[in-house]
């Protein structure tokens, strides 16, 4: 591996862990901020403060426009990804705690891993198979330990319908990655997902003005650090990886969700909840191991070197 491909993987590993941080923490942001908007009021508020805020950095240097190509994937990744995935998951925090949410969304990467092997030709290696599988397994554990002991089955359906969305947007993101600037995806897809949620625009306003201001600045954060920043750091690791090792990443989001929402929401996990994150952490290692390579042996010291034979 050379010294590049070293800093590459650090960059795009660095980048996967920014992801992870902040999407965690969006769990917890919205269930905090659901008390005042509603799911799709704040879906727009969302979008819309990402989009200009990735736009204000995307127009102040040179571009790539997409081909024509491009745009099918790129609406499939803006509709489902950033609209219906931000409104469905809304919509189920008003019913779930933020923990048991990413936990029950949390199901996207086996969904994105699948995908990714039948339609990108991924395949399914071993490892990724065998991370997978003890990941999910410490999803349920943590699900079975929920905080409050129960899900109601409106906001489960809900967060199961967020993670299809999340999947299929995921697998629809990643060949765009070879032809275009994570930036420049990140943007048009939240800008599309924005405008999918422009029916929400009178609840918005309406919601706005009645909100507290420490309320407004959360949905700004949202917008700013889960969104704008959080998405773009993820197109940027999964332009350097593949869409199911990334997937896998985010089985660390619900470990961190449950540990902010008990921290900010006082919503206590039970023990055993633990050790599904335990388990959650040990199968994102296997996913993303890469046994190294055994060096092959020089065949030039193993042919003996003869003199030819002098002419007597």
């Amino acid at each position: 591996m050379t010294t590049t491909d070293r800093r590459e993987g650090v960059l795009a590993a660095g980048a996967a862990a920014v992801t992870v941080v902040l999407w965690a923490s969006a769990f917890v942001a919205i269930r905090h901020v659901g008390h005042e908007f509603s799911a799709g009021a704040l879906s727009l508020g969302r979008l819309l403060v990402g989009s200009l805020l990735l736009g204000g950095f995307l127009f102040s240097r040179p571009r790539t426009w997409p081909a024509k190509r491009d745009w099918r994937l790129l609406i499939v990744c803006g509709l489902l990804w950033f609209g219906v995935y931000n409104v469905a998951l809304n919509e189920a925090e008003q019913r779930l705690d933020a923990g048991t949410a990413a936990m029950l969304v949390n199901i996207g990467p086996l969904l994105i891993a699948l995908l990714a092997g039948l339609l990108l030709g991924e395949g399914f290696p071993k490892q990724l198979v065998i991370g997978s599988i003890a990941a999910f397994g410490g999803v349920v554990l943590i699900g079975v330990s929920s905080s409050d002991g129960k899900a109601e089955t409106w906001g489960v359906i809900l967060c199961v319908a967020a993670a299809i969305a999340y999947a299929i947007g995921v697998v629809a993101q990643k060949p765009l990655l070879g032809r275009l600037p994570a930036l420049e995806v990140t943007w048009i897809a939240c800008t599309i997902g924005a405008i999918s949620c422009l029916p929400f625009g009178p609840a918005l306003v309406r919601e706005t003005a009645d909100a507290r201001p420490s309320t407004i600045w959360w949905v700004v954060f949202l917008g700013a650090f889960p969104t704008a920043l959080a998405f773009t750091t993820w197109a940027y690791a999964l332009a350097r990886t593949s869409a199911g090792k990334m997937g896998a990443t985010t089985y660390l989001v619900p470990p961190l969700a449950i540990f902010l929402g008990w921290l900010l929401l006082d919503e206590t996990p039970a023990g055993l909840a633990f050790l599904g994150g335990a388990l959650c952490l040990t199968g994102v290692a296997i996913s993303r191991y890469k046994p190294k390579r055994a060096s092959m042996p020089s065949t030039t010291s193993e042919i003996p070197v003869t003199k030819p034979l002098s002419k007597s």
